[in-house]
């Protein structure tokens, strides 16, 4: 059974909580990890890399000079892709990298990276806290309390937190997000993985088996 131990938001030790098996109890699958890294990379690329092919590029409609004769290779534009200034014979155009994974392959690596950071000691719960101001300082303050403040954190929260969200935004080392919005990348990248207290049982009911 997996644990982790409880902190305040003052880094003050408050036990250990039992981490539920349905999410934390499975036997990280590498494979099926690699899978959804290369999913979630896949789906963000903007796909937006484009050259000139033949019909785009100006120029290039008078043949430079007669098919026979001169003793030089036949020519019929100079726009041709062994030409310089020429088009771009094979390049990428824009298009869509994006794929979706069965459902189940999806859910076995969230599980697969919540149970290896939970073997590797990587998981602490806190308890819930609410930034009152919205203020970035306050996050700040909580993260350098529980000593994570010189690594990437994952802070996952029950449901979405406005004030907590705008806090949080000017913190490179840390990333938010809501139990329903996890996946394994981010898991994975993290060092540290902070949970709210309130988001333990929400990560077995949307995650589980």
């Amino acid at each position: 059974m997996a644990a982790a131990k409880i902190f305040t938001p003052a880094g003050e030790p408050q036990g250990e909580a039992t981490l539920p098996e349905a999410a934390f109890g499975a036997d990280p699958n590498e494979h099926v990890l690699w899978e959804a890294v290369r999913n979630h990379l896949a789906n963000r690329r903007q796909g937006t890399a484009k050259v000139k092919h033949r019909s785009e590029v100006s120029g290039g409609g008078k043949k430079p000079w007669r098919q026979k004769g001169t003793g030089r290779a036949r020519s019929g534009s100079s726009r041709s892709p062994v030409w310089v200034g020429g088009a771009r014979a094979f390049g990428p155009t824009p298009r869509d990298y994006g794929y979706t994974l069965p459902r189940k392959i999806r859910r076995l690596a969230l599980r697969s990276a919540l149970s290896a950071k939970a073997g590797a000691d990587q998981v602490r719960v806190v308890t819930d806290f609410h930034v009152a101001e919205g203020k970035t300082r306050e996050v700040a303050q909580v993260l350098k309390s529980l000593e994570v403040h010189r690594q990437r954190c994952l802070l996952v929260v029950p449901e979405h937190d406005a004030d907590l969200a705008r806090a949080a935004r000017n913190i490179p080392s840390l990333q938010v997000r809501e139990v329903r919005l996890l996946n394994p990348y981010e898991v994975l990248h993290a060092e540290c993985l902070l949970i709210m207290q309130s988001a333990v049982p929400k990560l077995e009911e949307a995650w589980g088996a």
